[in-house]
């Protein structure tokens, strides 16, 4: 599938989603509690979007990969030039 090919592995952008909502969680769980005062609410609301955000996070991560806004080429030493994830042979 197109969309899930790019310059990053899946394990990288899995792992990237993974530590993003470990932080993500921690501030809505304080935000949660600030709001509420109950810890069993917050607990609730912070553990229910943790991967309903992960899941989001990754796809959104997938979908920019394949984006070539704004990326430089890149020009190995094999005479490809790499361009929005496409290899072509220029040489």
């Amino acid at each position: 599938m197109l969309l899930f090919r790019g310059r990053e592995a899946h394990s990288r952008s899995l792992l990237k989603a993974i530590s993003w909502r470990v932080l993500g969680s921690i501030d809505t769980f304080l935000l949660s509690y600030l709001f509420t005062a109950n810890v069993k609410a917050a607990s609730a609301i912070a553990s229910t979007e943790v991967l309903t955000k992960m899941l989001l996070y990754y796809l959104h991560e997938r979908a920019w990969a394949r984006v070539g806004w704004g990326l430089h080429k890149r020009k190995p030493p094999d005479g490809k030039i790499e361009k929005e994830g496409l290899v072509r042979d220029h040489g």
